[in-house]
């Protein structure tokens, strides 16, 4: 936690000065370009990996970088995925795979979820992607799951309305740690146009 503590107080000091008026725009308006959904691991940061400034991002963070199939309940990724296409007006969104995702790693690999029920629970949004799959390893599950995933993101009423109207286009990525390298996926299919 002290670790925590100072990082706030070199952000006060020598951050947020520097970007004083930045902030004070901010304040007053949240306008992202991008909404970008990756996965929940501390190695993946996606204000880092695109350099984006504060204020230019709407991120979504899920274990796998998993986005559920839209079903009328509450859901808090759903009603994230609402606000930033309905309420902000992005028009990009991105899917951000990752290498080592121990997420992709567990399902690739059969390891035992038994200790972990609700991660196994979760990682049951990725069956499509494991389903898809037709190469082996761990690599190949993460670029079917993103891909699997922007076809769920598709499900959900204000990306198929934003599709519909041209106003929001759709990006599968894999991030590569190791090497820092970011590679678009070819995405074509049905989630790319209006259907």
């Amino acid at each position: 936690m002290q670790d925590l503590a100072q990082g706030v107080a070199r952000f006060q000091r020598d951050v947020y000065p520097a970007k004083a008026e930045l902030f004070a725009g901010l304040a007053a308006t949240h306008r992202p370009t991008t909404l970008f959904i990756s996965c929940s691991d501390a190695r993946v940061v996606p204000e880092l990996i695109t350099q984006s400034e504060p204020g230019e991002l709407f991120v979504i963070r899920t274990a796998g970088n998993l986005v559920p199939a839209y079903a009328p309940r509450t859901d808090g990724i759903a009603a994230s995925i609402e606000y930033a296409v309905a309420a902000l007006g992005v028009t990009d969104i991105v899917v951000c795979g990752h290498s080592a995702c121990g997420a992709m790693t567990a399902l690739a690999e059969g390891h035992d979820m038994g200790t972990l029920p609700t991660t196994a629970d979760w990682l049951r949004h990725a069956d499509a992607a494991r389903a898809r799959t037709t190469a082996a390893g761990v690599d190949a599950l993460v670029r079917s799951n993103v891909r699997a995933q922007l076809a769920n993101l598709v499900t959900h009423p204000s990306v198929a309305r934003a599709l519909a109207q041209g106003t929001v286009t759709l990006h599968g990525w894999c991030y590569d740690i190791g090497s820092g390298a970011v590679e678009e996926l070819d995405i074509a299919g049905p989630f790319t146009a209006a259907a």
